[in-house]
């Protein structure tokens, strides 16, 4: 795998308020609004964090909001937001769609082996949802003054998980990951990136399962069926309600997706729970795709960006959004989790990297 040299363009910092040692630490997603506003999500959160333009390649004004005034959430726990875009007037995001392994504390040997053979489920991470932007704050539910009421939304659930899920469970592709009962960061089922097409089309990036080195992102098409539920819309003449590309990118899994013009931005790292190098790809016209695909890497068509600056233990990218650096949408935002210490230039605050694409 030879390596694509980036090009920094700036760094912006980004300030916060409210509880934000958990924020810094733990960035899984971000998207701006069409009003300037940057939206920030985290998988230790159940809500989503806005900040507002305070100078020059600076945000602030930190307001958070939670979702569980805007849409029905399953329980009490984390939502772990992996994904979020704005597009049409509405914020969408989306949970991973997956279960997790306890964690070994250390405390003592037959504890740390019962965590390692625990499985659970945090009903929130089903969930796919899009809520109203309006000035800048999240809405339920507003009548703009032309077009149609927009409606804070989600997925609609069954049994505790919502129809994406209950479709990916028979698929033959995905069901042995999904039914045998393999955990995300297992290279189980781990939804880790959201790109908002028109006409209510959304890319899913996988970051797991990885089959045999080749990535896959997920196609829907969701449409109202009531006020606040959506469901899947068929997308082919045999009836599918998803599609499925499988991408080669070197054997990495997808963190997050971004969509300039036509093209698929891919933020591509370690399926696994491991330390190890992130590429940017381009997915030239990726929206184009008219039904299942598979893609070699191609000079026009997939092909590396660049490859992130990589330090074992520290600055994990997980977040992509287009940025006007000069005037124009020709740079990329990447933000990271488990930041160094000199991305943290003083309390509450992180810088996040901007490259030119």
């Amino acid at each position: 795998m030879s390596k694509v040299e980036y090009f920094l363009l700036t760094r912006v910092l980004l300030h916060f308020e409210k509880r934000a040692n958990n924020i810094v630490s733990d960035i899984s997603a971000a998207a701006f609004s069409d009003d300037g506003s940057l939206w920030i999500g985290s998988d230790e959160m159940v809500g989503v964090e806005r900040l507002s333009p305070t100078g020059c390649h600076s945000y602030g004004k930190h307001q958070r909001f939670l979702l569980k005034d805007y849409i029905e959430l399953l329980d009490d726990d984390e939502i772990d937001i992996e994904g979020m875009d704005f597009a049409g007037g509405y914020l969408w995001l989306t949970g991973s769609h997956s279960t997790k392994r306890k964690k070994p504390k250390g405390k003592d040997l037959e504890t740390d082996l019962e965590r390692l053979a625990t499985i659970t489920t945090d009903l929130n991470r089903f969930i796919l949802a899009r809520i109203p932007v309006v000035n800048g704050e999240l809405i339920k539910s507003c009548v703009p003054v032309e077009g149609e009421t927009l409606t804070a939304a989600s997925l609609q659930i069954i049994d505790q998980r919502n129809l994406l899920f209950e479709a990916l469970k028979e698929d033959v592709h995905l069901k042995p990951f999904i039914t045998g009962g393999i955990p995300s960061k297992d290279n189980g089922l781990d939804v880790e990136g959201l790109a908002m097409a028109s006409n209510n089309r959304l890319f899913l990036g996988l970051r797991g399962p990885v089959l045999r080195g080749w990535a896959m992102i997920l196609e829907i098409q969701v449409t109202e069926f009531e006020p606040g539920v959506l469901v899947l819309q068929e997308m082919t003449d045999k009836g599918a309600k998803y599609k499925k590309h499988f991408l080669n990118l070197n054997g990495l899994g997808i963190r997050e997706l971004c969509l300039q013009g036509e093209d698929l931005i891919i933020l591509a790292g370690p399926t696994m729970d491991l330390e190890g190098e992130m590429q940017v790809f381009r997915w030239k016209n990726a929206l184009d795709a008219s039904g299942d695909s598979i893609h070699e890497q191609d000079k026009d068509s997939l092909f590396p960006l660049f490859d992130l600056p990589f330090t074992v233990g520290f600055d994990h990218a997980e977040g992509l959004a287009l940025y006007s650096c000069w005037g124009e949408k020709n740079s990329l935002m990447v933000f990271y989790d488990s930041p160094r210490d000199r991305r943290l230039p003083e309390d509450k605050q992180i810088l996040v990297d901007v490259f030119q694409i």
